[in-house]
């Protein structure tokens, strides 16, 4: 498995599926390995696609330092993956948290950016949230399948502020257009793949400053995809129109049926709305 060197020495790991043009894949989690993320419903039959197992997740080793873990220092690792490639410019793919890593790249070296595509992105560098009326909201519209009841009541007591991993679990089939065999299967495979002594340093103090993040992307001339889920209870789709809007070029796309993970719900149409975005 190919590795690179962080600017403090740390050895990180990256997989690499399919030829052509390379894009840097950027998982969420946040601080999950990049497994979840497959070959992007068959994407690497369009571009090749580079997945980056963050610092102390999958193959890439723990760094010395935990507070190295915060979201706006992995953009240095970002940084340092693109030299070791020889690259000058790069195109970005980033799923869920790996957006706020992405975005803070892209305020920090728009130089360097191609194309960014921002699938069911989350919205924390930006100082956006869904408020838990819209979650609710785009939760009902699954009324009709049935595991509803027994999620949604979860889902209510998760939003009162009464979360439990019981409760949390109970939610998870909200996440995929469809609970069936593969998103079952899909999510399960997603144990013990997040390190979460990480995740509890990624949104550290200091790791967000919306207001000048939002004045830089302003700037940022690049053009960028960011794509909804239709019934993603994550990120809903108003809340990813209302982070469109802080770009100048900026495609919104929703796609139909998906939820957080739109590759799993409907491979052909998201690696085909993704490849003709980034090629």
């Amino acid at each position: 498995m190919p590795t690179y060197s962080a600017h403090d020495g740390t050895h990180l790991a990256y997989h690499v599926y399919g030829e052509g043009v390379p894009v840097i894949c950027l998982p969420g989690g946040p601080m999950q390995d990049s497994d979840y993320l497959g070959e992007l419903g068959g994407l690497s039959a369009h571009r090749q696609l580079v997945m980056v197992d963050f610092r102390g997740t999958g193959r890439s080793a723990t760094p010395e330092d935990a507070s190295s873990y915060r979201c706006d220092r992995l953009v240095d690792d970002v940084e340092a993956l693109r030299v070791h490639l020889g690259l000058d410019r790069v195109d970005l793919l980033a799923h869920c948290a790996g957006a706020n890593v992405a975005a803070l790249y892209a305020a920090r070296h728009p130089e360097r950016l191609g194309r960014l595509a921002l699938i069911t992105p989350s919205t924390v560098a930006v100082g956006i949230a869904a408020t838990g009326e819209v979650r609710l909201a785009t939760a009902r519209l699954r009324s009709d399948e049935p595991w509803f009841a027994a999620a949604f009541a979860a889902l209510e007591s998760i939003v009162a502020g009464n979360a439990t991993d019981d409760r949390w679990q109970a939610i998870q089939p909200f996440f995929y257009g469809r609970w069936d065999e593969a998103a079952q299967a899909h999510q399960a495979a997603q144990d013990g793949h997040r390190n979460d002594e990480a995740a509890a340093a990624y949104g550290a103090e200091g790791a967000f400053d919306p207001d000048a993040t939002r004045a830089a992307l302003a700037a940022f001339t690049a053009p960028v995809l960011l794509l909804a889920g239709e019934v993603d209870l994550n990120t809903p789709p108003s809340v990813v129109a209302t982070f469109a809007e802080l770009f100048p070029k900026a495609e919104l796309v929703v796609q139909p049926g998906a939820g957080h993970f739109p590759w799993v719900d409907d491979a052909d149409r998201f690696a085909a709305t993704t490849a003709t975005f980034l090629n």
